[in-house]
């Protein structure tokens, strides 16, 4: 990757050619870069547990089954 000279290059990129995590090289040494203040990305389930209890989730998902399975007995499937 090619930096201007007036700017201070990172420590870390994300590559053009792979998507990948790049890292600067000092002396032929990659730059070690310190992440464990960083964030952990919360998945779209942490969510749902932050909301509502497992027994919650477990009853509206039956409660959305017997909808659907209702519907599908009444309901004509394919040509």
């Amino acid at each position: 990757m090619i930096f201007s000279a007036e700017a201070e290059a990172p420590d870390e990129w994300e590559c053009r050619f792979c998507s990948q995590t790049a890292t600067r090289l000092v002396d032929s040494k990659p730059v070690i870069v310190d992440h464990s203040d960083e964030k952990v990305p919360r998945t779209h389930w942490d969510m749902l547990l932050e909301r509502r209890t497992r027994a919650e989730l477990e009853e509206l998902l039956e409660e959305r089954l017997t909808f659907l399975r209702e519907r599908r007995g009444q309901q004509k499937i394919g040509a």
